[in-house]
């Protein structure tokens, strides 16, 4: 059940729902809300049009950027006794494996696990999977200026990082989301049945699948 959680973190590939869905059951059982803003990172659209020259760049700001944001996680209070996030630190790695060079990767390992030690585990991670012509068209549909440079490729080998990451994480209670044929933000049975889902989850990995 929500009331047995502090804590949940949202997952899954550019252009998935995260934000929404955390924006949605935020209001719904009035959580805090700890959401990324990739927009500011100066170094990402540069990255999409370049990506072996500006990885590196881009990967550090969001490492730094997220450190030091759950650094900031408040401490639970009479006014929002759930913290609801569209991220969690562990999901750094996906992208800074899929992107980085070995020398680069040997530095940023050294940093990462300097900060790692610090971060708050969630009690529940939600992993919003789907499909990347799905996600493609997403993408598309929101139409974001930085994202505009975004390759099919890169989709594709960013669902296959994080499958794989979320097939073998272990590190919270874990409940894998079939998101590709639901539109739990403009259909609302399908977002009753998705919240029924999460409130079903339980330790270990779980799984829902809306066929």
């Amino acid at each position: 059940m929500l009331k047995d959680l502090h804590y949940i973190a949202i997952e899954g590939v550019i252009g998935v729902g995260k934000t929404s869905l955390a924006q949605i059951l935020g209001r719904r059982v009035n959580a805090r809300l700890v959401l990324e803003k990739p927009e500011e990172n100066p170094f990402l659209e540069d990255f999409y049009q370049d990506p072996k020259r500006f990885a590196f760049q881009t990967q550090l700001f969001f490492l730094l950027s997220r450190y030091r944001q759950q650094m900031e996680f408040p401490q639970i209070d009479l006014f929002h006794r759930l913290i609801i996030s569209d991220y969690i630190f562990a999901k750094d790695k996906i992208f800074a494996y899929l992107n980085l060079e070995d020398r680069e990767l040997l530095l940023y390992e050294k940093i990462w696990s300097f900060m790692e030690k610090d971060i708050p585990k969630p009690d529940l991670v939600i992993y919003l999977q789907s499909t990347p012509q799905r996600l493609l068209e997403n993408i598309r549909q929101r139409d974001r200026e930085y994202e505009r440079e975004i390759s099919p490729d890169y989709i594709r080998a960013l669902c296959e990082s994080y499958n794989h990451f979320f097939h073998h994480y272990y590190e919270t209670p874990l409940l894998i989301v079939n998101a590709t044929t639901i539109d739990f933000v403009h259909n609302p049975n399908d977002l009753e049945k998705l919240i029924e889902g999460i409130k079903k989850a339980r330790q270990g990995i779980n799984f829902y699948n809306p066929m």
